[in-house]
Protein backbone atom coordinates (compact mmCIF):
# COMPACT_ATOMS: atom_id res chain seq x y z
CA UNK A 1 0.00 0.00 0.00
CA UNK A 2 1.54 3.73 -1.04
CA UNK A 3 1.98 6.31 1.07
CA UNK A 4 -0.84 9.06 2.05
CA UNK A 5 1.24 11.59 1.78
CA UNK A 6 3.66 11.10 -0.86
CA UNK A 7 6.86 13.63 -0.66
CA UNK A 8 8.55 12.53 -4.10
CA UNK A 9 6.23 11.63 -6.89
CA UNK A 10 7.40 9.62 -10.47
CA UNK A 11 9.03 11.16 -13.31
CA UNK A 12 9.31 8.46 -15.93
CA UNK A 13 12.12 8.17 -18.23
CA UNK A 14 10.55 10.19 -21.01
CA UNK A 15 9.13 12.77 -19.90
CA UNK A 16 9.64 16.05 -21.00
CA UNK A 17 8.83 19.27 -18.95
CA UNK A 18 8.56 21.73 -22.22
CA UNK A 19 5.53 19.59 -23.57
CA UNK A 20 2.88 20.81 -20.70
CA UNK A 21 0.73 23.16 -22.09
CA UNK A 22 0.95 26.37 -19.63
CA UNK A 23 -2.01 27.88 -18.77
CA UNK A 24 -3.03 31.11 -19.66
CA UNK A 25 -5.08 33.31 -17.22
CA UNK A 26 -6.00 36.80 -17.61
CA UNK A 27 -4.01 39.81 -16.56
CA UNK A 28 -7.39 41.26 -14.50
CA UNK A 29 -8.49 37.95 -12.86
CA UNK A 30 -9.83 38.07 -9.83
CA UNK A 31 -9.49 36.16 -6.62
CA UNK A 32 -11.62 35.64 -3.40
CA UNK A 33 -10.16 36.78 -0.11
CA UNK A 34 -11.63 37.05 3.11
CA UNK A 35 -10.83 40.67 4.44
CA UNK A 36 -11.76 43.05 7.36
CA UNK A 37 -12.97 46.74 6.65
CA UNK A 38 -9.90 49.19 6.74
CA UNK A 39 -11.92 52.38 7.93
CA UNK A 40 -15.16 52.88 8.79
CA UNK A 41 -17.71 54.10 5.86
CA UNK A 42 -21.33 54.92 5.41
CA UNK A 43 -23.18 53.37 2.04
CA UNK A 44 -24.14 55.86 -0.50
CA UNK A 45 -27.47 53.74 -1.31
CA UNK A 46 -28.74 52.59 2.10
CA UNK A 47 -26.57 54.32 3.96
CA UNK A 48 -25.52 52.06 6.42
CA UNK A 49 -22.82 52.33 8.01
CA UNK A 50 -19.83 49.97 8.24
CA UNK A 51 -17.51 50.11 10.64
CA UNK A 52 -13.78 48.90 10.33
CA UNK A 53 -13.20 45.72 11.48
CA UNK A 54 -15.95 43.98 10.04
CA UNK A 55 -15.52 41.44 7.47
CA UNK A 56 -16.53 40.55 4.49
CA UNK A 57 -15.65 37.89 1.19
CA UNK A 58 -14.37 40.14 -1.06
CA UNK A 59 -12.85 39.95 -4.72
CA UNK A 60 -9.19 40.76 -4.89
CA UNK A 61 -8.22 42.12 -8.60
CA UNK A 62 -4.63 43.92 -9.89
CA UNK A 63 -4.96 47.60 -10.75
CA UNK A 64 -3.96 47.72 -14.30
CA UNK A 65 -1.13 50.62 -14.91
CA UNK A 66 -0.46 51.69 -11.73
CA UNK A 67 1.86 50.95 -9.18
CA UNK A 68 4.13 52.88 -6.88
CA UNK A 69 7.55 52.18 -6.48
CA UNK A 70 7.33 48.82 -8.72
CA UNK A 71 4.76 48.06 -6.13
CA UNK A 72 1.34 46.80 -7.88
CA UNK A 73 -2.18 48.13 -6.60
CA UNK A 74 -4.90 46.14 -5.74
CA UNK A 75 -8.67 46.74 -5.93
CA UNK A 76 -10.98 45.31 -3.56
CA UNK A 77 -15.02 44.64 -4.23
CA UNK A 78 -17.52 44.12 -1.31
CA UNK A 79 -21.28 44.22 -0.57
CA UNK A 80 -23.35 46.27 1.48
CA UNK A 81 -24.71 44.41 4.42
CA UNK A 82 -28.09 46.10 4.06
CA UNK A 83 -28.82 46.50 0.24
CA UNK A 84 -25.86 44.28 -1.42
CA UNK A 85 -24.32 47.12 -3.16
CA UNK A 86 -20.71 47.19 -4.35
CA UNK A 87 -18.21 48.60 -3.15
CA UNK A 88 -14.84 49.45 -4.07
CA UNK A 89 -12.04 50.61 -2.65
CA UNK A 90 -8.17 50.03 -3.32
CA UNK A 91 -4.49 50.42 -1.49
CA UNK A 92 -2.28 52.91 -1.35
CA UNK A 93 1.41 51.97 -0.91
CA UNK A 94 2.44 55.67 -0.81
CA UNK A 95 0.51 56.53 2.85
CA UNK A 96 0.15 52.96 3.73
CA UNK A 97 -3.63 53.39 3.86
CA UNK A 98 -6.44 53.01 2.16
CA UNK A 99 -8.63 54.89 -0.49
CA UNK A 100 -12.06 54.83 -1.19
CA UNK A 101 -13.31 54.48 -4.65
CA UNK A 102 -17.07 53.91 -5.42
CA UNK A 103 -20.18 53.30 -3.82
CA UNK A 104 -19.59 54.44 -0.01
CA UNK A 105 -17.85 57.67 2.02
CA UNK A 106 -15.50 57.40 4.22
CA UNK A 107 -15.74 58.58 7.69
CA UNK A 108 -14.49 62.11 9.07
CA UNK A 109 -11.51 61.38 10.64
CA UNK A 110 -9.41 63.86 12.31
CA UNK A 111 -6.64 62.04 13.30
CA UNK A 112 -5.98 61.28 10.17
CA UNK A 113 -6.36 65.09 9.05
CA UNK A 114 -3.91 66.12 11.72
CA UNK A 115 -1.18 63.70 10.13
CA UNK A 116 -1.48 65.02 6.63
CA UNK A 117 -1.34 68.80 8.47
CA UNK A 118 1.80 68.54 9.66
CA UNK A 119 3.36 66.68 7.02
CA UNK A 120 2.46 69.03 4.56
CA UNK A 121 4.02 71.84 6.85
CA UNK A 122 6.78 70.11 7.32
CA UNK A 123 7.62 69.35 3.42
CA UNK A 124 6.76 73.51 2.60
CA UNK A 125 9.10 74.51 5.32
CA UNK A 126 11.79 71.83 4.07
CA UNK A 127 11.56 73.55 0.63
CA UNK A 128 11.70 76.96 1.76
CA UNK A 129 15.02 76.03 3.60
CA UNK A 130 16.48 74.28 0.90
CA UNK A 131 16.05 77.47 -2.13
CA UNK A 132 17.01 80.43 1.29
CA UNK A 133 19.80 79.71 3.17
CA UNK A 134 18.58 83.09 5.23
CA UNK A 135 15.28 81.25 6.40
CA UNK A 136 17.59 78.51 7.80
CA UNK A 137 19.13 81.03 9.93
CA UNK A 138 15.88 82.50 11.07
CA UNK A 139 14.22 79.13 11.79
CA UNK A 140 17.02 78.07 14.32
CA UNK A 141 17.01 81.02 16.14
CA UNK A 142 12.74 80.70 16.03
CA UNK A 143 13.26 76.97 17.06
CA UNK A 144 15.65 77.87 20.14
CA UNK A 145 14.33 80.49 21.40
CA UNK A 146 10.82 78.97 21.73
CA UNK A 147 12.82 76.09 23.61
CA UNK A 148 14.32 78.47 26.05
CA UNK A 149 11.07 79.79 26.74
CA UNK A 150 9.46 75.97 27.54
CA UNK A 151 12.58 75.97 29.75
CA UNK A 152 11.85 78.59 31.26
CA UNK A 153 8.47 78.13 31.76
CA UNK A 154 9.31 74.13 33.07
CA UNK A 155 11.53 76.08 35.56
CA UNK A 156 9.23 78.06 37.14
CA UNK A 157 6.91 75.37 37.00
CA UNK A 158 9.12 73.59 39.53
CA UNK A 159 10.18 76.42 42.03
CA UNK A 160 6.06 77.37 42.27
CA UNK A 161 5.56 73.30 43.04
CA UNK A 162 8.22 73.77 45.22
CA UNK A 163 6.88 76.49 47.23
CA UNK A 164 3.65 75.33 47.91
CA UNK A 165 4.90 71.85 48.85
CA UNK A 166 7.89 72.69 51.19
CA UNK A 167 8.76 69.69 53.92
CA UNK A 168 9.94 70.55 57.29
CA UNK A 169 11.57 67.57 58.08
CA UNK A 170 12.28 68.86 61.91
CA UNK A 171 8.90 69.36 62.10
CA UNK A 172 7.69 65.87 60.97
CA UNK A 173 10.17 63.84 63.34
CA UNK A 174 9.09 66.21 66.00
CA UNK A 175 5.25 65.80 65.57
CA UNK A 176 6.39 62.01 65.15
CA UNK A 177 8.52 61.95 68.35
CA UNK A 178 5.61 63.51 70.24
CA UNK A 179 2.58 61.07 68.79
CA UNK A 180 5.22 58.16 69.55
CA UNK A 181 5.14 59.74 73.73
CA UNK A 182 1.61 60.11 73.49
CA UNK A 183 0.83 56.59 72.31
CA UNK A 184 3.14 55.48 75.55
CA UNK A 185 1.48 57.75 78.05
CA UNK A 186 -1.74 56.28 76.70
CA UNK A 187 -0.51 52.16 76.64
CA UNK A 188 0.33 52.88 80.71
CA UNK A 189 -2.74 54.53 81.14
CA UNK A 190 -4.51 51.46 80.19
CA UNK A 191 -2.61 49.20 81.75
CA UNK A 192 -2.56 50.62 85.07
CA UNK A 193 -6.61 50.96 84.65
CA UNK A 194 -6.50 47.04 83.98
CA UNK A 195 -4.11 46.31 87.01
CA UNK A 196 -6.18 47.86 89.45
CA UNK A 197 -9.68 46.41 88.22
CA UNK A 198 -7.92 42.92 88.47
CA UNK A 199 -6.47 43.82 92.13
CA UNK A 200 -10.14 45.07 92.82
CA UNK A 201 -12.12 41.91 91.59
CA UNK A 202 -9.54 39.40 93.57
CA UNK A 203 -10.07 41.68 96.34
CA UNK A 204 -14.17 41.33 95.81
CA UNK A 205 -13.65 37.86 95.19
CA UNK A 206 -11.69 37.25 98.15
CA UNK A 207 -14.32 38.93 100.33
CA UNK A 208 -17.27 36.93 99.15
CA UNK A 209 -15.57 33.86 99.80
CA UNK A 210 -14.35 35.05 103.53
CA UNK A 211 -17.90 35.85 104.25
CA UNK A 212 -19.41 32.12 102.15
CA UNK A 213 -16.98 30.43 105.00
CA UNK A 214 -18.29 32.69 108.35
CA UNK A 215 -21.64 31.43 107.25
CA UNK A 216 -20.59 27.65 106.50
CA UNK A 217 -18.25 28.32 109.91
CA UNK A 218 -21.41 29.59 111.88
CA UNK A 219 -22.96 26.65 114.40
CA UNK A 220 -26.71 26.13 113.46
CA UNK A 221 -29.41 25.40 115.35
CA UNK A 222 -30.36 22.42 116.61
CA UNK A 223 -33.81 20.86 115.32
CA UNK A 224 -35.74 19.97 118.08
CA UNK A 225 -35.43 16.31 119.41
CA UNK A 226 -37.92 13.71 117.06
CA UNK A 227 -40.73 12.40 119.75
CA UNK A 228 -40.42 8.27 119.82
CA UNK A 229 -44.19 8.46 120.50
CA UNK A 230 -46.69 10.64 117.87
CA UNK A 231 -49.25 10.51 121.27
CA UNK A 232 -46.26 12.18 123.62
CA UNK A 233 -47.61 15.53 122.53
CA UNK A 234 -50.66 14.42 124.49
CA UNK A 235 -48.49 14.62 127.67
CA UNK A 236 -46.48 18.07 127.28
CA UNK A 237 -47.68 20.72 129.64
CA UNK A 238 -49.69 23.56 127.67
CA UNK A 239 -47.73 26.59 126.39
CA UNK A 240 -48.79 29.29 128.55
CA UNK A 241 -47.16 32.01 126.91
CA UNK A 242 -49.16 32.16 123.84
CA UNK A 243 -52.08 32.61 126.75
CA UNK A 244 -50.04 35.48 128.20
CA UNK A 245 -49.33 37.40 124.63
CA UNK A 246 -52.95 37.03 124.09
CA UNK A 247 -53.90 38.15 127.35
CA UNK A 248 -51.59 40.71 126.96
CA UNK A 249 -52.77 42.32 123.70
CA UNK A 250 -56.32 42.33 125.05
CA UNK A 251 -56.13 43.59 128.68
CA UNK A 252 -52.52 44.22 129.39
CA UNK A 253 -49.68 43.39 131.96
CA UNK A 254 -50.34 43.68 135.37
CA UNK A 255 -47.30 45.14 135.72
CA UNK A 256 -47.72 48.17 133.20
CA UNK A 257 -51.79 48.82 134.01
CA UNK A 258 -51.96 48.75 137.81
CA UNK A 259 -55.62 50.24 137.57
CA UNK A 260 -56.63 46.58 136.10
CA UNK A 261 -55.16 44.68 138.62
CA UNK A 262 -58.18 44.65 140.94
CA UNK A 263 -60.30 43.59 137.89
CA UNK A 264 -58.62 40.56 138.16
CA UNK A 265 -59.88 37.94 140.31
CA UNK A 266 -58.10 34.42 140.75
CA UNK A 267 -60.48 31.61 140.82
CA UNK A 268 -60.63 29.16 143.50
CA UNK A 269 -60.98 25.40 142.68
CA UNK A 270 -63.33 23.15 144.18
CA UNK A 271 -61.57 20.25 145.66
CA UNK A 272 -64.61 17.77 145.95
CA UNK A 273 -65.27 18.18 141.88
CA UNK A 274 -61.61 17.72 140.96
CA UNK A 275 -61.43 14.76 143.05
CA UNK A 276 -64.91 13.54 141.27
CA UNK A 277 -63.23 14.59 137.44
CA UNK A 278 -60.01 12.49 138.73
CA UNK A 279 -58.16 14.45 140.74
CA UNK A 280 -56.38 13.69 143.63
CA UNK A 281 -57.52 13.84 147.37
CA UNK A 282 -55.27 16.61 149.00
CA UNK A 283 -53.35 15.47 152.21
CA UNK A 284 -56.12 15.83 155.73
CA UNK A 285 -53.45 18.50 156.95
CA UNK A 286 -53.89 20.70 153.81
CA UNK A 287 -57.86 20.29 154.59
CA UNK A 288 -57.64 20.86 158.31
CA UNK A 289 -55.74 24.19 157.16
CA UNK A 290 -57.94 25.49 154.71
CA UNK A 291 -55.57 25.03 151.98
CA UNK A 292 -55.95 23.09 148.91
CA UNK A 293 -52.82 21.56 147.03
CA UNK A 294 -52.10 23.40 143.76
CA UNK A 295 -51.49 21.25 140.73
CA UNK A 296 -47.29 20.49 142.35
CA UNK A 297 -49.14 18.30 144.25
CA UNK A 298 -50.92 16.09 141.64
CA UNK A 299 -48.91 12.64 140.68
CA UNK A 300 -46.88 12.24 137.77
CA UNK A 301 -49.79 10.37 136.55
CA UNK A 302 -51.94 12.71 135.69
CA UNK A 303 -52.39 13.41 131.88
CA UNK A 304 -53.11 16.59 130.36
CA UNK A 305 -56.79 15.34 129.51
CA UNK A 306 -57.94 15.40 132.96
CA UNK A 307 -56.07 19.12 133.35
CA UNK A 308 -58.04 20.07 130.56
CA UNK A 309 -61.67 18.71 132.25
CA UNK A 310 -60.93 20.62 135.30
CA UNK A 311 -60.22 24.15 133.67
CA UNK A 312 -63.83 23.28 131.73
CA UNK A 313 -65.63 22.78 135.34
CA UNK A 314 -63.70 25.87 136.62
CA UNK A 315 -65.61 27.78 133.30
CA UNK A 316 -69.01 25.90 134.45
CA UNK A 317 -68.41 27.40 137.96
CA UNK A 318 -67.49 30.65 137.04
CA UNK A 319 -70.76 31.04 134.69
CA UNK A 320 -73.16 29.88 137.30
CA UNK A 321 -71.85 32.27 140.02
Amino acid sequence: MSERKVLNKYYPPDFDPSKIPKLKLPKDRQYVVRLMAPFNMRCKTCGEYIYKGKKFNARKETVQNESYLGLPIFRFYIKCTRCLAEITFKTDPENTDYTMEHGATRNFQAEKLLEEEEKRVQKEREDEELNNPMKVLENRTKDSKLEMEVLENLQELKDLNQRQAHVDFEAMLRQHRLSEEERQEREQEEDEREAAALVEESRKRRLLEDSDSEEDAAPTQPQQALLPNPTAILDEAPKAKRKAERWERSVGTFGSSPQLSGLVVVKKTDPGRSIQRGGVLPAPDAMKNGQVAGPALQTPGTSSLSQLGVYSDSEDSSGSN
